[in-house]
């Protein structure tokens, strides 16, 4: 390398290490952080569930075999937008302002793109969005809101003020127009003097899940396989918070694949949507409560499959263009999805609820140059901790308004700092709206999951029965048997709630942001007797509710 002519008065030591300074800049890696809509850990063929024989992802299970899958990524708030909230600003919820779907992040404090830009990193963005302002990064091209499945138009800089600038892409679907836009972004943008850090996030496979029609054929006379819990769930699992005294809340708790739940079903609305993906003479009304599941369920696989089948076939094509380039292994890889998604499991659809299903994430990083080819890790880790990661790998200062921790340690080594965390913290806000979720705050650790249905919003207002629920997740590790009322486990809830009620002073969750709903959390805490009484009476008047509401509807 030439050095300028203000170099020439310095010592030869100084100079090494100017040069040393210069070619670990140079040596720092590219960064490319792909996020999938409602991309669960079940539909990822390294995840070895009752799916990989049908292989849906073999670029990913690639990747996975080239890196590293973490089997403990989960997010803090199981719902796109806060998700994406916390992966933007290393910060939990309740700190960054973003509750629910209509939260947004203002362009000044978009900390992850403006550190790695100040990093010396060039920064873009393609894809799902649904941050409500514009993206402060060097390129976007990002859907609108939630963005549509086929036909997808764009919000792009432009002439006119943010977001007025749009391009369209007719006869496509959205994943295709995303890639082709990554892609168009990689050969006509990218500066190769800078590392860069892309964020290309896919919208699929959201619900509801519309394929490209190339895929309409894919599994077509496959008979998908079943979760064990799709009919029915034991009477172990559970609490007054997610069946009701007497069960009598199972209809209007949690929307359902089969006619469960009277509100919301995909027996209903994906038979509305895609008649064609159910038999001749099919009825919701009038077929038997286990065939309309059974059939509702098969409907519903295959639909998110296919999009998932559209989401990896992209992914070799991004993988092939980046081999072919030459940056494929000077690549950081993060595939991610932002939050995990029901697949079945005790007869749910969507995400949101504190179990494993929904809040853990799928999370596999390659980068040869310092993470070796098939490792697995249960190290805790949560979305608030993937911009320290990506921040550590660019050499870049993290900010001190970062609650996330670097785990670049996890990565290359497999094992976890002494301190590393031993408990990830979950809230979800957005009491009973959408899918019929009630709101929830939990603690997970290795062993332990526990819940804490308040049953509120934020006004403290609309209530369900409040409970407990604790689960061993190495005797139970798909959450079906509730130890809360346990006399044996007594003394470990009562420890579990003492280490919950810290974890939420570390991580700033002191309810001072909606006192009300604080109020009803704080009043049920204890779950004295007289508690448990109160909500068995909350459980009678919300159904009374509930039913009344749904009479209106007829």
């Amino acid at each position: 390398m030439k050095l300028s002519s203000r170099f020439t008065s310095l010592t030869p030591l100084v100079v090494l290490l100017l040069l040393a300074a210069v070619s670990s800049a140079q040596e720092r890696p590219n960064i490319l952080f792909i996020m999938s809509d409602d991309h669960t850990a079940q539909a990822v063929g390294a995840y070895a569930t009752v799916l990989k024989d049908l292989n849906p992802t073999p670029t990913l299970d690639e990747i996975a075999r080239e890196g590293i899958v973490f089997e403990n990524a989960f997010c803090t708030n199981g719902i796109c937008t806060p998700s994406r909230a916390c992966i933007i600003t290393g910060q939990y919820n309740h700190n960054n302002g973003v509750f629910d779907l209509g939260g947004r992040i203002e362009p000044e404090n978009q900390m992850l793109p403006i550190a790695m830009r100040e990093a010396g990193y060039q920064t873009a963005i393609v894809g799902k969005w649904h941050l409500k302002t514009e993206p402060n990064y060097d390129y976007y091209k990002v859907l609108p809101g939630q963005g549509k499945y086929m036909h997808p138009e764009f919000r792009v800089q432009g002439e006119a003020e943010w977001p007025k600038n749009t391009v369209k892409h007719p006869d496509q679907h959205s994943s295709d127009a995303i890639m082709d836009s990554t892609l168009e972004w990689f050969k006509t943008k990218r500066d190769p003097a800078k590392p860069f850090f892309v964020c290309h996030h896919f919208k699929a496979p959201h619900d509801f899940f519309e394929n490209a029609p190339r895929y309409q054929d894919y599994l077509a006379d496959v008979e998908i396989p079943e979760p064990s819990t799709l009919y029915d769930v034991p009477e172990s699992w559970g609490s007054l918070a997610t069946r009701g005294h007497n069960d009598e809340l199972r209809p209007h708790i949690g929307t359902s694949i089969g006619s469960r739940n009277p509100r919301r079903s995909y027996s209903k609305d994906l038979y509305r949507l895609y008649p064609e993906e159910f038999p001749p003479g099919y009825d919701p009304n009038e077929n038997s409560e286990v065939e309309t599941t059974r059939l509702a369920y098969q409907a519903y696989l295959r639909k998110y499959l296919r999009c998932v089948k559209g989401v990896d076939d992209n992914m070799r094509r991004l993988v092939d263009y980046l081999k072919a380039e030459g940056i494929y292994d000077n690549t950081l890889i993060i595939y991610t999805g932002d939050q995990g998604f029901w697949l079945g499991e005790n007869d749910y659809q969507d995400k949101r609820w504190a179990y494993d299903p929904s809040q853990r994430m799928p999370l596999l990083i390659r980068y040869p140059k310092s993470i070796p080819a098939g490792q697995r890790s249960d190290a805790l880790v949560e979305n608030v901790d993937f911009p320290a990661l990506m921040l550590d790998y660019a050499g870049a200062q993290v900010p001190s308004s970062v609650q996330g921790r670097s785990f670049r340690e996890v990565c290359e080594s497999g094992k976890e700092p002494s301190d590393w965390k031993q408990e990830v913290y979950y809230r979800y806000w957005m009491h009973m709206a959408h899918h019929d979720n009630p709101g929830e705050m939990a603690m997970r650790t290795k062993q332990y999951k526990l819940i804490y249905f308040y049953g509120c919003n934020y006004e403290g207002k609309n209530q369900t029965p409040p409970a407990w629920e604790l689960y061993d997740l190495q005797a139970d590790p798909n959450e079906l048997v509730n130890l809360a009322e346990n006399p044996d486990y007594a003394d470990t809830l009562e420890e579990l709630k003492v280490r919950f009620a810290q974890l939420r002073v570390e991580v700033g969750d002191d309810g001072s942001h909606h006192p009300q709903c604080e109020r009803v959390v704080q009043e049920f805490w204890d779950y004295s007797e007289a508690d448990r009484a109160k909500a068995i009476e909350l459980s009678k008047e919300f159904r009374q509710r509930r039913e009344a509401d749904l009479a209106k509807r007829k």
